[in-house]
């Protein structure tokens, strides 16, 4: 897969809910055409409670506002804001709604995991931040260290029109009708900077592994660095593979993983993967300060990726995810600073020897939490034992 990368985009990098979520209200405030949002949670808290009143304002006002949230991961969405919204005038689908049965199928687990904001065609929001008070982190120092991105310029279109087509198609699938007749396509945004930059779109259909593919094309052609940090972390074979080729060939490839014990069966998993990577020279760091949720990576201080995919299964085959690519020294260069900055206040790196002082409960924890992980995503129909094998 090629990158198609679009010119002249002004990117900013927004660092935890502290620096988007007064970006995203004051867009919200200005718009004055149309909104989409979408988002993985939508939490009953101060956060998802200011930035409804935001979207209700904006439709009040005569604003087109459009909300999708996924059935799962904000559950509770239906029964505590859709009724206000739809009262005001905003339009709300959610995404695969969850059914109360116990029964387990395999679409359920295909979810949306995009957090993407696109406001008048001339300013979107792509990142891996949900609508939900960061700063609320039970028994964990505050925030979650997460990114976001504001891109203004050309690229915003492609945004405008992902976040469009996935709509129709949704609405289509709930409701069985047509959109009313849509609003005009907002002119496409001059240059307004000099970036280079890609929207990375994973489904099921035609972008299956697009985001993979520029993980692994970007990994392969490193040549000094590669920074990656995931807050759940399980790739496959091809993945490793790559991590590990670039170090042997004298690449420094650092992993910026989670500390915290959030969903221990991915935790667990994750760390099964440790000694290999160790072994070939990728070293692995793990964030302790507080919840690591960020889905980042910076290769030679020249290609930066923001987004919302992890690099795990169900991001990598399941989920429906948003990244953003850009080529740009300056872009690189700051999200490197942060991340560096991470390591220095909260990572702690985890050498060959740290694993060899491990309990046989845990190495046992650790081979069946991989080994249930792999059995989920086989049952998911995604080849398991051939992508994900030890």
């Amino acid at each position: 897969m090629k990158i198609e990368f679009v010119e002249g985009n002004r990117i900013r990098l927004l660092e935890t809910g502290a620096a988007y979520f007064p970006a995203l209200l004051a867009a919200i405030d200005d718009a004055h055409l149309e909104i989409y949002l979408e988002s993985y949670l939508f939490a009953d808290d101060h956060t998802g409670h200011e930035v409804a009143a935001a979207l209700a304002r904006a439709a009040q006002r005569g604003v087109s506002v459009r909300v999708m949230v996924d059935g799962f991961g904000a559950s509770k969405f239906p029964h505590i804001f859709s009724a206000p919204l739809n009262a005001a005038g905003v339009e709300t689908l959610i995404y695969r709604p969850e059914v109360a049965r116990l029964e387990i199928r395999r679409h359920r687990l295909r979810r949306l995991h995009r957090k993407l904001v696109v406001v008048d065609g001339r300013l979107a929001f792509v990142g891996g931040i949900n609508v939900i008070d960061d700063m609320d982190t039970p028994r964990q120092v505050p925030p979650r260290f997460d990114y976001a991105v504001v891109v203004e310029g050309p690229l915003v279109q492609r945004i405008h029109h992902a976040a469009r087509h996935l709509w129709q198609l949704v609405r289509w699938a709930s409701f069985r009708q047509r959109l009313p007749k849509p609003l005009p396509t907002p002119p496409r945004p001059a240059p307004d900077g000099n970036m280079a930059a890609a929207l990375l779109l994973r489904d099921n259909l035609r972008h299956r592994h697009d985001i993979e593919d520029a993980y692994l094309d970007a990994i392969s052609g490193a040549q000094h660095e590669v920074v990656l940090a995931s807050a759940y972390f399980l790739p496959g074979r091809r993945f490793r593979h790559a991590l590990a080729l670039a170090a042997q060939r004298g690449v420094r490839v650092i992993v910026l993983l989670q500390g915290k014990v959030e969903y221990a069966l991915l935790h667990y998993a994750t760390q099964a993967l440790y000694g290999s990577l160790i072994a070939a020279g990728v070293r692995i760091v793990e964030y302790r300060r507080s919840f690591l949720h960020a889905k980042v990576a910076v290769v030679d201080q020249d290609w930066a990726t923001v987004g919302s995919s992890n690099i795990d299964p169900f991001s990598l085959m399941l989920a429906r995810e948003a990244n953003v690519v850009v080529r740009h020294a300056g872009f690189a260069r700051e999200l490197r600073a942060s991340l560096e900055q991470a390591m220095a206040r909260g990572g702690i790196e985890v050498k060959l020897e740290d694993l060899k002082k491990r309990s046989l409960l845990v190495r046992i924890a650790n081979w069946l939490a991989y080994s249930m992980v792999r059995l989920a995503v086989g049952f998911a129909g995604y080849g398991a034992s051939k992508e994900f094998g030890a």
